[in-house]
């Protein structure tokens, strides 16, 4: 008796596995590969000589590099990056990285833990989700040197919601001024 190895089905044919076999779909594919000519073969036509490419000047725009004056803050590691400048807030850990502008942050915290040398930086955004990423500092008394060029880059670039939109007059009305306004 002899035994086969490998599957004794024939492959399927059909609508499933073939788009061809649907009438409409696609026009028939020709069994011979032969009759399809690549474009290489065709007949070139003659190229006109004002046909010239030439590159397009580039408009001239101020440099998207170029750094206004200002505070900068950056704090890395091996793996993990902060920077906060003019542009936003930017995390990055490994291979992936996330960028903020001014007008995307809510707040940004900072935490320094009782005991380690994590320095964490947490981005909130006003739709109640927040960022955070941990930076390793080599020693402990890099926090304090970190958490004031931060402040110093927040007090420059974020605008904290003290443009008028918390009262009339600038100030935070809680339940107790709410209720004067209303009674007078």
């Amino acid at each position: 008796m002899e035994q086969r190895i490998g599957s004794s089905s024939q492959p399927l044919e059909g609508a499933g596995f073939d788009p061809a076999f649907v009438p409409g779909l696609t026009s028939p594919a020709s069994g011979d590969p032969e009759e399809v000519k690549p474009a290489a073969e065709t007949e070139p036509g003659p190229e006109p000589e004002d046909a010239a490419v030439e590159p397009d000047p580039a408009p001239e725009e101020p440099a998207a590099d170029a750094v206004p004056d200002g505070p900068v803050f950056e704090a890395s590691d091996r793996r993990a990056r902060v920077v906060a400048d003019h542009r936003g807030v930017r995390l990055a850990l490994d291979d992936q990285e996330c960028e903020f502008r001014w007008d995307e942050i809510a707040a940004v915290e900072t935490e320094t833990p009782r005991f380690g040398k994590r320095f964490t930086v947490t981005v909130h955004t006003p739709d109640r989700r927040w960022y955070y990423l941990e930076v390793e500092a080599a020693s402990r008394s890099r926090f304090a040197e970190w958490d004031t060029a931060l402040d110093a880059v927040l007090d420059a670039y974020f605008e904290d919601g003290q443009d008028g939109r918390d009262g009339q007059d600038g100030r935070d009305d809680g339940p107790e001024q709410a209720e004067e306004a209303a009674s007078s």
